[in-house]
Formats: structure tokens, C-alpha cells, sequence
């Protein structure tokens, strides 16, 4: 017997829809879970170069983490660093042993005053950022990383005076190109090689003063936009720096790396790595190996880094991120 006013069929097809619209629900927001977890951030840590007066005067003045981190550097490198970041002239922050620890202590001090710091599924530093990056990830403490930052600043210095030399950026030209150009002045005597692959079309040669000349009219004959030697204090990221790396790598080893808690994408060779030993080899040899930027932000992409968050001062990086796949979210911390 059915009851008054049921129509055979209604019901069932009510329920279907209902069964319908739930399964698609489901299935939205399965996929939108699986694009989540898919979503990685990555930090990203400056290099030489992007040093400013006042740098860092604000996180000293405003937040008492930081204040003490600070006072804790100009401790441990024996001169009132702060002084120099927060009021120095810009030729006071070009002094190597300067640059670089202000340019570290900027980006550490800030990355450890944000909120959710630990929440990274990656980090990466250009060069000098590198050191930032593996204080980040907890490889290095604090207190070990700026130990290892001023002698890396102090054995750059002194590796530059022994022979002169500087680098040159070269703009809109194949990378195949300006490596075979290098390979030919080597073959005059002379000593080149590519430093910092910056991004598609902006890669930094780094060599003898002669050779960066002889390198800089080759490129421009090969159709670079731009071969221009650079005003830096000698040729990093090069053979040049061999005496340097040999000096950073005794203190290196005598150095202990702790477990990361996510991997570190180094400049050598582009690639993630979490293994202490692995990281320690790759730092030594990063004095005399060329950047690979422009592969280390494509291999976190294929990695799934989705958004990249600069820590430092400036906003180089950011843009660089941009060159090499403009889909990509990069922004400031």
C-alpha cells in the first residue's frame, strides 16, 4: 500500500541527485587536498650585493628577539657591526668582512622573527645566502654559521689581493655561447669561467682583468645586449678563490652540521640535499664553483615549490624567480 501522494520513481530521483551532488563535492574536495599538499613554500636567502644603510635598524628597534641576536653578533665578531648596518656609508658596507655578515645577520635575524619559520618544505641561498639558508633549515646554529660567514668574508678578502681579477655581467646571450666564448680566452693563457647562472639571458663570467676584457668584446660580437665588467673586489666563485676555499674549508670540517629539517638546494649542483657530510663537501666547494640559480629554482619547481619567500634585504632573488618561470608566486618576507 503506498502512501497518498507518492509518485513512483520521485523519490529515487531526488536521492540520485543528492548522491550526485555529494560524490562531486567529494571529488572537489579530494583534488583540492591533493593541490595542497602538493603546495610547497620555499625560503630564499640573498647573496653580496643587496647590503643597505639602515639595513635590519627597524627589526633592532621593534622586536627584542632580534635586538638580542644582534647584540649577541657584535660579541662574536668583535666590532659593533650594527653600527656600520644601521648608519654607515655605502662605502663602509662594501668592506667585505662587512657585507657579509650584515647581509647574513639581515636575512637569519628576520627569517627568525616570523611567525610559522620552521614552516618551509625547502630553503635556498645565492652564494653568500647559502650559509643564511642552512641556519634556516637548522644545519648550522647561529652562532657557528656568522663564525663561518666571517671567515669566508676574511679569506675572500685576502684571495683577492693576491692577484688581481673581477667578474662581468653578460645579458641576452645562450649560456652554451658565453661557456664556449670562456673556453676560448682559456686557451690564450688567460682565465675565465661562468660564476652565477642568474637566469635565462643574465649570466655572470668571473676571471683575470685581461681575460674578463678579451671575454667582454667576445660576447658583445656574439650579440650579448650587455658585457659589463662589474666594480666588485675580485673574481668569486672562481679558480681565484682556491686559497680562500682552502682556508673556509679547515673551518668547515672542524664544524658541526646538524640534521636539517628540510633539504637545502646548494649552489654546486642545484640539487636537494639533507645529508650533514653531503652539505659540508658542497659548502667547501662552493668558493670555486659556479652559482646554478637558474637550475636550483627550476629543480624546486619540478619539486613542487610553489611559492618562494625572499629573507633579506632587497628583492633580487624575487625577480629572478620571476625570469626563470613567471607562473611562480615570489614575494618579500
Amino acid at each position: 500500500m503506498r502512501s497518498p501522494g507518492f509518485i513512483p520513481g520521485l523519490f529515487c530521483a531526488g536521492q540520485k541527485d543528492i548522491v550526485l551532488s555529494f560524490d562531486k563535492i567529494l571529488s572537489m574536495l579530494i583534488l583540492l587536498n591533493t593541490k595542497l599538499r602538493k603546495m610547497k613554500k620555499a625560503y630564499l636567502f640573498p647573496g653580496q650585493g643587496s647590503q643597505f644603510s639602515g639595513m635590519g635598524k627597524e627589526l633592532y628597534d621593534t622586536n627584542s628577539v632580534a635586538k638580542k641576536m644582534f647584540e649577541s653578533a657584535n660579541e662574536i665578531l668583535g666590532f659593533r657591526i650594527t653600527d656600520i648596518m644601521f648608519s654607515g656609508t655605502d662605502e663602509e658596507l662594501k668592506q667585505t668582512n662587512v657585507t657579509q655578515p650584515a647581509i647574513f645577520l639581515h636575512s637569519v635575524i628576520l627569517h627568525e622573527t616570523l611567525s610559522g619559520s620552521n614552516d618551509v618544505d625547502m630553503v635556498a641561498g645565492h652564494s653568500l645566502g647559502e650559509f643564511s639558508a642552512l641556519v634556516a633549515n637548522r644545519t648550522l646554529t647561529f652562532e657557528d654559521a656568522l663564525g663561518l660567514v666571517a671567515v669566508r668574508a676574511g679569506a675572500m678578502q685576502k684571495a683577492c689581493e693576491i692577484v688581481p681579477s673581477t667578474m662581468a655581467a653578460v645579458l641576452n646571450l645562450d649560456d652554451k655561447v658565453v661557456e664556449a666564448i670562456c673556453a676560448e680566452v682559456n686557451n690564450s693563457g688567460e682565465i675565465v669561467v661562468a660564476a652565477n647562472y642568474n637566469c635565462p639571458g643574465q649570466l655572470v663570467i668571473s676571471g683575470s682583468i685581461k681575460g674578463i676584457d678579451i671575454a667582454c668584446e667576445k660576447m658583445k660580437e656574439a650579440g650579448a645586449k650587455r658585457a659589463l665588467v662589474l666594480s666588485v673586489g675580485g673574481a668569486f666563485h672562481s679558480p681565484f678563490m682556491e686559497p680562500a676555499r682552502e682556508e673556509l674549508a679547515k673551518k668547515i670540517h672542524a664544524t658541526n652540521f646538524n640534521e636539517p629539517i628540510c633539504p637545502v638546494y646548494q649552489n654546486v649542483n642545484a640539487m636537494p640535499v639533507s645529508d650533514p657530510a653531503e652539505i659540508k663537501a658542497n659548502l667547501v666547494s662552493q668558493l670555486t664553483a659556479p652559482v646554478r640559480w637558474t637550475q636550483t629554482i627550476q629543480n624546486m619547481v619540478s619539486d613542487g615549490a610553489t611559492q618562494f619567500i625572499e629573507v633579506g634585504p632587497g628583492k633580487v632573488l624575487q625577480g629572478l624567480v620571476k625570469k626563470i618561470n613567471k607562473e611562480i608566486e615570489a614575494m618579500s618576507a
